[in-house]
């Protein structure tokens, strides 16, 4: 814990008294709003500022820059890392406008906003926006970390699709960031998490979707190496109106779990799928082959349930997650796996997915963007419950037994950390030598310099904090 001056105390008290939001310190109410989506992390800034508008954010800033603190910010607790009492959290859940223009196809979004919320606002129009596997993250910070969702081989990153951010900058300035205002920012925004500022709102495109084929098929632990196998075969040559992915599953007997599912070992192949609906059940036909499902719960969907494709948990948990990109896979990589997360491995994780990604994905956009690995064939993910076995060192056996197939590369949204190792992974030479350009020219007192963000050059390591 450390000791703050009288000072940075009335600064405080000085900043409560400008803000149109709230401001909270330990054990006042509003101080909870800090509290991560996975419970393990200790998150205890000295103060949480529930914003109401880009004008509190910018109070918040200039109090930080005066006092010699730094800035967070979250939504809803997702991709939580540490932070300590040198630190005001900036709780964006007031920030909550969701306008959708249905003769633009756009929506302009607090960032406040969860993806549920739009999904809901969109779908009578006949349109859809393009979410992560969870509707109950936040939709800013998914965006800026590039964002990988349920139909990316069709449509792509989710940021390909950004119009327009509101920023607050390290000092305090609000811009309008758009393809040709402040184009610099507007390519390090879309991927490079909270690095060059605060996002209080954001303009995105919708797609013209109502319905999809999806869902998942959930087998037997007992089928898992010939369901595995045929998914593999599954992935190849699959077209681009097509995205799925197999979560090797161990999920706790809980009353929210399906019963054929609780305290079991079960393979669930997550597919999603924009093709007409007799082309869509063909290809996935081969995998109702393979084995018999103990649940098939794939079929025409409104677009409103996209999230039941992966069927995230949305309670706080503690959780242990590890996350690699791969090249394309072999049989082989799957056997080896199999042998350190399947049925009969001993693995203490509760899920290992593999995602497809490709198509749309690997095409640069109209617009770059800092996002670097539009060449990874999938996304390597696993996620653990502490206490249930080591987790971080089974997950260095999952690696090395995938190092024969992994690019060395890793995702923004997937398994946060602030570890120069972590950064290096999630990041060529060129982009953290831009970011890091960018973030000292908006935010030369290093403000922001907290959480997964790229200040590589001129700067100390950054401090540790909180991205959500």
């Amino acid at each position: 814990m450390t000791v703050h001056s009288s000072t940075i105390d009335a600064d405080i008290d000085s900043l409560r008294g400008e803000l149109t939001g709230s401001l909270a310190t330990a054990g006042e109410p509003g101080y909870e709003l800090a509290m991560p989506w996975n419970v393990a992390v200790p998150v205890r800034p000295l103060a949480v500022v529930a914003v109401r508008d880009a004008r509190d954010v910018v109070s918040t800033v200039r109090c930080a820059a005066r006092t010699g603190l730094r800035v967070a910010v979250g939504r809803t607790g997702h991709g939580a890392v540490p932070i300590d009492d040198n630190v005001l959290f900036v709780h964006t859940g007031h920030l909550d406008s969701c306008v959708v223009d249905p003769e633009t196809r756009t929506a302009r979004l607090g960032a406040g906003v969860i993806w549920q919320d739009v999904v809901d606002a969109a779908a009578p129009h006949g349109l859809a926006p393009l979410c992560g596997s969870s509707t109950a993250v936040g939709v800013v910070g998914f965006l800026t970390g590039a964002g990988i969702g349920p139909l990316v081989r069709t449509f792509g990153l989710s940021s390909d699709h950004v119009l327009a951010f509101e920023l607050v900058t390290g000092e305090g300035d609000i811009l309008r960031v758009t393809a040709d205002q402040h184009a610099e920012l507007f390519w390090g925004l879309r991927g490079g998490k909270s690095t060059l500022g605060i996002v209080t709102a954001v303009e995105i495109d919708l797609m013209k979707i109502s319905h999809f084929y999806g869902g998942a098929l959930y087998f037997s632990g007992s089928d898992a190496s010939a369901v595995a196998h045929a998914w593999l075969d599954l992935c190849a040559d699959l077209p681009e109106h097509t995205s799925t992915s197999m979560a090797l599953l161990q999920l706790p007997a809980l009353p929210q779990v399906p019963p054929p599912l609780a305290g079991r070992f079960t393979v669930a192949i997550r597919f999603a799928s924009v093709a007409e609906p007799d082309a869509a059940q063909a290809l996935l036909a081969p995998m109702r082959a393979v084995a018999a499902p103990v649940i098939d719960a794939v079929g025409v969907l409104p677009y409103s349930a996209i999230g039941a494709v992966h069927a995230d948990p949305t309670d706080p948990m503690p959780s242990h997650e590890f996350s690699c990109l791969t090249n394309r896979l072999t049989h082989a990589a799957v056997d080896s796996l199999l042998a350190v997360a399947g049925p009969e491995s001993g693995s203490p994780q509760t899920v290992v997915e593999l995602r497809l990604l490709g198509g749309a994905l690997a095409r640069e956009p109209q617009h770059r963007s800092a996002f670097c690995h539009r060449d990874a064939a999938f996304t390597l993910f696993t996620v653990g419950v502490p206490g249930h076995g080591a987790l971080d060192e089974h997950a260095r056996k999952v690696e090395q037994a995938m190092a024969p197939w992994s690019t060395g590369g890793a995702l923004p949204n997937f398994a946060a950390g602030v570890e120069p190792e972590r950064i290096a992974r999630t990041y060529d030479e060129d982009t953290v030598h831009w970011l890091s350009a960018l973030a000292d020219e908006h935010d030369p007192s290093g403000v922001l310099r907290v959480g997964p963000v790229v200040r590589g050059i001129g700067g100390a390591p950054a401090a540790q904090s909180v991205i959500m």
